[in-house]
């Protein structure tokens, strides 16, 4: 039997001696490679944090002391060392989360999925804990990469001074999800500091300060000129933290000593980690960035078991043929240049390339001072990230009606990623943006023509959301018009969908004609400003309306058709708006997503025809 089958709890990490620990972590490998390989996940960010995870669970109790993860794409040995080593139905409907999640497990403190909040979670933690006079350690682990988002500066800087106990342990691979950039990441790729000068440390808060009070004044002095001569100067020393590092994050021993000291200061520390991504397996030591989210691969080889086109492939293929038409066109990216498909595009125009680093309010604010200057930059960014600037949206781009290009990535269904990942949001607050304009393209040939249209055509801000993965059957461009009814002409339901999720609907309404019910099917490619005529003269003759679109209840355009018949005296008989409700999306494979939240073709056939059968009155 191996030793991670003897593991059900932190309980028994504690216990195994310490001349185990290598073998532990070797097992913890093998069973990541192995089960990322059949079920996809984050693979090199979770392979780099074995050690660095096994210590902080030797140093604290995570079922009491809180352990507060920053994006949480780390957290899956954490899982495996806190009874939860079945990995069969992993990121399934149902099945285990990819990231922390509280009603998991009480060994998870807090859902995570974003980055660079960790530290201000836990200083609220460790402030609730002063506050209401109770005992326990807070910790938060924090990847290099994400101290580019400003949210990660704030929390630093309120914690460093806060006094309270609290220790923050920095992961520093040079990455975050692709190589780190910035003076972030060039101060850290140059701080060095001796063991001596953290055992000095040590002596003097215990022995000296503890019994000669007034000697600390007349020593502080002396202490910085002693330290400012074994150790350089860094920003976390001037936010006020006792900073232990760097050190070998794959060192357990040297690991696990730093906690443990770290705890015992009482006072803000950060401890800095030096790990690799991808650590033990070679094809994701030699390209972290392609095993960072990865779908299903052959163990041996590293391939991947699909290598066909998406969405985020044909975008960054797309913008780099305007840009070769046009020289003010400009690519920006916040730490996503390969998950957003723009690899191609800093190969061809580096000089044209922007990656801010974890920072999308940076990114757009930046993208609007480029748009006042004369330049037409286009912002890639998944659609959950891009909630993050919507400040920035109203306030930098919309108040002075500045041409920024927004490609938003991964809208609408996202699938195993979960919760904090689901694009459910985009068409709401994008909607609320005054002079917003949206493209809703539902395949490769549409996005190319909308992106077109986008860059070089419209003025003012633009944005073009697209999905996950491929496209459908629907292979036709017919982006020619804000509304067109692209397949059927009928007269007993109106059935409204964009996107991708036409595909459904269309498949929805040969399902209803082979049931002798007549649909009309239209499709929306323009969804802000949105014509709602085209619909209106559907409706008049139907006089039925569903609406089927991944989006949350609120805010949808399904609303906004029906306020539209409202106010247009157009009478409905019966209307269904089907969406992502008002809750938020679990994680699992798209396709049971769809079924759970009735969008598959199969549930909207079924919904027209409660609809018709007066289920539904309008």
């Amino acid at each position: 039997m191996s030793l991670l089958d003897n593991i059900h709890s932190p309980a028994d990490v504690r216990a195994l001696p310490p001349e185990a620990l290598e073998e532990l972590c070797r097992e913890i490998r093998g069973y990541l490679i192995s089960a990322m390989s059949v079920h996809g996940g984050h693979l090199a960010s979770n392979l780099g944090a074995v050690e660095l995870t096994v210590a902080l669970h030797r140093v604290y109790d995570t079922g009491r002391d809180r352990l507060v993860f920053d994006v949480g794409h780390q957290c899956y040995t954490h899982k495996l060392l806190t009874g939860r080593k079945d990995f069969t139905d992993f990121r399934d409907l149902g099945g285990m989360a990819g990231f922390p999640r509280p009603d998991e497990s009480v060994h998870d403190a807090f859902v995570a999925g974003h980055a660079s909040n960790s530290v201000s979670v836990a200083l609220g933690m460790a402030r609730a804990r002063t506050a209401l006079g109770e005992d326990y350690d807070v910790v938060a682990v924090i990847g290099d990469g994400a101290l580019n988002g400003g949210m990660a500066l704030e929390g630093l800087s309120d914690a460093g001074k806060s006094g309270e106990p609290l220790v923050v342990v920095l992961n520093d691979n040079g990455m975050s999800i692709n190589e780190s950039v910035g003076g972030l990441a060039d101060m850290l790729g140059r701080m060095r500091t001796r063991v001596e000068y953290i055992r000095f440390k040590k002596w003097y808060r215990q022995t000296i300060m503890p019994h000669i009070p007034g000697l600390n004044r007349v020593l502080a002095r002396g202490k910085k000129w002693l330290k400012d001569r074994i150790i350089p100067e860094n920003i976390f020393d001037d936010l006020g933290y006792e900073y232990i590092g760097p050190i070998n994050g794959h060192d357990l021993r040297k690991v696990e000593n730093a906690i443990r000291w770290a705890k015992e200061y009482r006072a803000p520390v950060l401890v800095h980690v030096i790990t690799k991504k991808g650590k033990g397996y070679p094809p994701a030591e030699q390209a972290p960035e392609a095993f960072h989210g990865v779908g299903a691969f052959d163990a041996d080889s590293g391939m991947p078991h699909y290598t066909g086109e998406d969405f985020s492939s044909a975008f960054g293929r797309a913008l780099t043929e305007i840009a070769g038409e046009d020289k003010t066109v400009v690519a920006i990216t916040a730490a996503m240049k390969e998950g957003t498909g723009l690899i191609g595009f800093q190969e061809a125009y580096p000089d044209r390339f922007f990656d801010v680093g974890i920072a999308e309010e940076h990114a757009c604010a930046m993208a609007a001072g480029m748009a006042a200057q004369g330049l037409k930059p286009v912002f890639a960014v998944y659609s959950t990230f891009l909630q993050r600037s919507y400040d920035m949206l109203i306030h930098d781009v919309a108040l002075m009606g500045l041409h920024v290009v927004l490609a938003v990535d991964r809208a609408g269904i996202v699938g195993r990623d979960g919760v904090t990942h689901q694009g459910s949001f985009d068409v709401a607050y994008l909607s609320s943006v005054p002079g917003m304009k949206i493209y809703a393209p539902a395949n490769f040939a549409e996005l190319k023509t909308m992106l077109r249209k986008a860059v070089l055509e419209d003025t003012g801000p633009v944005a073009v959301r697209y999905p996950r993965g491929g496209e459908g059957l629907l292979l036709g461009d017919t982006s020619g018009k804000t509304a067109e009814t692209v397949y059927f002409h009928g007269d007993d339901v109106t059935i409204v969908s964009y996107g991708t999720e036409i595909n459904e609907a269309m498949a929805a309404a040969r399902m209803l004609r082979g049931r002798g019910i007549d649909p009309e099917v239209v499709k929306l490619n323009v969804l802000s400003p949105l014509d709602t005529e085209p619909v209106l003269d559907s409706v008049r003759r139907t006089g039925a309306l569903l609406v089927a679109e991944e989006a949350c209840a609120a805010g949808c355009i399904g609303e906004r058709l029906l306020a539209a018949a409202e106010q247009a005296g157009v009478a409905l008989r019966a209307s269904r708006l089907v969406n992502l409700g008002d809750g938020l999306l679990p994680h699992g494979e798209p396709w049971k997503l769809r079924e759970k939240m009735g969008l598959d073709n199969g549930s909207l056939c079924s919904a027209v025809l409660e609809m018709l059968d007066g289920k539904d009155q309008a």
